[in-house]
């Protein structure tokens, strides 16, 4: 008999069938079922055993063969247990995936009416299945040999967007490719990417995720796709080319398309939770196969799941199950899919092995050892429902700073006393990361993302709009921190239009100049709106799309200047904190008064003080001043002395701002900046 082997885990094509390896430390037995096209399912059982894999040679598994398994077992859900050999499960290396999940009992291990009670509803037909994909059928050398950009950190600037909103309303793109990996992979859509200037594109989750059942009873649907179920698979909704394999070399063609116009991708990944939810939810994968093994469950009830991602489970990284499955899964993504870095949502939930987040957590000690995963960019969401962890990361990581999201929001709103704390997210956070020898570069600097309200609607709301999520406006952030600048919504009043205008501005030119790693909500740079809807999630529509109709070109503009001005001057993106003794005198950031004189320590806590200067000096290159000012009326400012050549005028909020030729000081409007450059004198 040819043997069969426990590794790796999945699908491994071999001959006229393939190698079939699954882990579950609880089964009993393990069976690999082929859905025919129009044919009745065929069952093979992995009769090898390796420690806790089931393995087997199963013939006639070939490239675009739908499968499942069914896992038989004991059912005692009071400790955990949740076999069922009724239902067909989605093996989790699956690398594509086709079909869908219908709503009903089908879906459930348990019945609806009687949750302690096995439900016997075979699941086939109802449940969306495995296809198996041959990693050789895509040619990353035709046209041209795949090379990764492998941008620097300091050069880097993120623009984080959604496969299918990007696309689909943009007219240069064929009709019947909008809204897909092919889309996004147009010509039309890469030469925008590439003429906005940015470095990497941060895709929200394209893992094969599940639609909610109570969006859809709503008429709605899942649209950023946090509802995880295939953590190999390119989810299929997304590909012109469907989901019967072709989602894979679809996607590959996307990256290769990105990287031959110098641009990195980044993926959004869900690893804290899956779609199976909760002890009510479904059973689709995971469960089925080894509950506890896969999800943490609470130690003294273990009917019952240990959820710190507010979604009714937790991956249990502290079992070695799941986490070989997420380290399978991100080197997958690097080896196969040439994607270039990784967004963890949730991260801090990742690092609770027993509980509580830990830098020297098994999760972060793997990535930082693997030498596939050791150059790749790692960006954390540093918090979870359970806490707060921004700062909490390996120096290798960056993260989404929260704090200068919300510091650089209060400061262009007019809060009171918080011009110490703004000066520190334009100096990259030492405050936050300097104690621990990281650097600028740890920091994720935003005003907006997905989560929350665009930066056209942060501007003109004061309120969140949401009924359209069917919740009553009871969904999303109250957020504290917006402004409708005198109005709420839509406006005809030019004074008003003139304010949010400048605030947009503000609130990008404060992203791109500061030190750090900036990321753009993709559509900022073209004022784009959901309506005053801060928690889009379910809109799949209009709403979400981008509306290219009605782009703001001058704001376009304006964000192209800066991210070229940034790209081309080294005092806009140090590697390394430029203040303090330690500091070069010819390679600093100086901090001023706007009367150019030293701040005291009663001015930093002065809550009337909303004015700051900032000169960035980087040796051999020219010099800028950074004049902000968040108060309501004009300020004037005495200019420091000119490094280099005279100042002269580069950018500002105001469009009527002028710098006479030898002026000594310069007014700058109400809730504007303006940005000063001094040439390298020859």
């Amino acid at each position: 008999m040819t043997l069969s082997t426990p590794y790796p885990l999945g699908v491994t094509l071999r001959g006229d069938g393939a190698n079939v390896a699954i882990y579950s430390e609880t089964a009993d037995a393990v069976t690999v079922c082929i859905f025919p096209e129009g044919g009745e399912e065929q069952q093979t059982r992995l009769e090898q055993r390796t420690g806790h894999v089931f393995h087997g040679l199963v013939e006639g598994l070939l490239p675009g063969t739908r499968y499942g398994i069914r896992v038989d077992g004991p059912w005692d859900p009071a400790n955990g247990l949740r076999h069922n050999p009724a239902k067909v499960l989605l093996d989790p290396h699956a690398t594509a995936v086709t079909g869908r999940y219908d709503l009903g009992q089908a879906q459930f291990s348990h019945r609806l009416d009687a949750p302690e009670t096995m439900d016997d509803t075979d699941s086939a037909g109802h449940v969306a299945l495995g296809v198996v994909t041959d990693p050789s059928s895509f040619d990353w050398d035709a046209d041209g040999q795949d090379v990764a950009p492998r941008i620097p950190l300091a050069e880097t600037i993120v623009y984080e967007v959604h496969v299918k909103g990007f696309t689909k309303q943009l007219a240069e793109v064929p009709e019947e490719i909008r809204g897909t990996y092919a889309g996004l992979a147009h010509p039309a859509a890469i030469r925008y990417l590439t003429e906005l200037g940015v470095t990497a594109v941060e895709l929200l989750p394209v893992h094969q995720f599940v639609q909610d059942s109570h969006l859809e009873e709503k008429g709605l649907r899942n649209y950023w796709g946090y509802n995880s179920i295939g953590f190999f698979a390119p989810h299929g909704e997304y590909a012109a080319a469907g989901d019967s394999g072709g989602q894979v070399d679809e996607f590959k063609a996307m990256v290769k398309a990105m990287h031959a116009a110098g641009l990195e991708v980044i993926l959004d990944v869900v690893y804290n939770h899956t779609a199976e939810g909760n002890h009510m939810g479904p059973t689709l994968s995971f469960k089925g196969i080894d509950n506890a093994a896969y999800y943490r469950l609470v130690d003294e009830d273990r009917e019952h799941y240990f959820d710190t991602t507010g979604t009714g489970n937790s991956v249990n990284v502290g079992h070695p199950a799941a986490l070989g499955l997420i380290m399978d899964s991100l080197r997958y993504w690097v080896t196969e899919m040439h994607v270039d870095g990784f967004r963890f949502d949730l991260a801090t939930t990742l690092t609770r092995q027993d509980g509580s987040a830990e830098i020297h957590s098994a999760f972060l000690s793997l990535i930082e050892q693997d030498p596939v995963l050791a150059p790749i960019k790692m960006i954390a969401e540093p918090w979870d429902t359970a806490g707060y962890q921004v700062g909490g990361f390996p120096a290798s990581w960056s993260e989404w700073n929260g704090k200068f999201r919300d510091d650089v929001r209060d400061f262009w709103n007019g809060a009171d006393s918080v011009l110490g704390t703004m000066s520190q997210r334009v100096l990259g956070s030492p405050d936050v990361y300097e104690a621990s020898r990281r650097s600028p570069l740890s920091s994720v600097n935003f005003v907006t993302a997905h989560d929350g309200f665009t930066l056209a609607d942060l501007t003109a709301y004061s309120m969140k709009h949401n009924a359209a999520n069917g919740e009553d406006n009871n969904d999303g952030e109250s957020d504290n921190r917006s402004s409708n600048n005198g109005a709420e919504g839509p406006t005809d009043d030019p004074a008003v239009n003139a304010r949010r205008d400048r605030q947009r501005r503000n609130f990008l030119a404060t992203v791109l100049l500061s030190a750090g790693v900036p990321m753009i909500l993709g559509g900022d740079e073209i004022a784009r709106t959901q309506g005053g809807n801060n928690n889009a999630y379910c809109q799949d529509n209009e709403v979400s799309w981008f509306d290219w109709e009605h782009a703001d070109h001058d704001l376009l503009g304006f964000t192209k200047r800066l991210i070229a001005l940034r790209l081309a001057e080294p005092a806009l993106r140090p590697d390394w904190f430029r203040q303090g003794p330690g500091s070069k005198a010819d390679d600093r950031v100086f901090i001023t008064r706007s009367d150019d004189e030293p701040f005291a320590d009663e001015d930093w806590d002065n809550p009337d003080a909303r004015s700051i200067t900032f000169v960035f000096r980087h040796a051999g290159s020219a010099s800028f001043a950074l004049l902000l000012n968040a108060a309501e009326n004009g300020v004037e400012f005495s200019l420091p002395k000119a490094p280099g050549l005279p100042w002269t005028l580069v950018e500002s909020s105001d469009p009527e701002q002028m710098l006479a030729e030898g002026s000594t000081t310069v007014i700058v409007q109400g809730t504007s900046f303006t940005l000063l450059r001094s040439g390298v004198a020859s």
